[in-house]
């Protein structure tokens, strides 16, 4: 099981993007603020998974979480979840949808 990662700056999500080109990454966008975002985060920390798992808090990166809605053209949500794949955002979710059972989904659609 892969542990969690924070990312707090551009250039280390401009690594993470990177990273994806070899091989998939989760990434979660956590409001420490919201109640929804600490359910979800739980969800994310349980999940088991062999991807590398990482998660940027908003509120105390914010320029990284409005690059990462810039660089992958999604809107701005938290909470707020990615499979990224070759650079792109190949699944994401938000909010309540933010479960187990929908990150297996997520990776047995787009992982074969």
């Amino acid at each position: 099981m892969s542990e969690l990662k924070q990312i707090t700056s551009e250039s280390e999500w401009k690594s993470l993007l990177e990273d994806s080109n070899e091989k998939p990454v989760f990434l979660f966008k956590h409001s420490t603020t919201c109640n929804v975002s600490a359910d979800a985060y739980k969800e994310y920390q349980e999940f088991e998974t062999d991807l590398d798992k990482y998660f940027l808090t908003v509120s105390e990166s914010r320029p990284v979480s409005n690059q990462v809605a810039e660089d992958l053209a999604t809107k701005h949500e938290s909470p707020q979840i990615f499979l990224l794949i070759d650079g792109k955002a190949v699944w994401n979710t938000s909010h309540w949808n933010i479960t187990e059972k929908n990150m297996k989904e997520a990776l047995t659609e787009h992982i074969k």
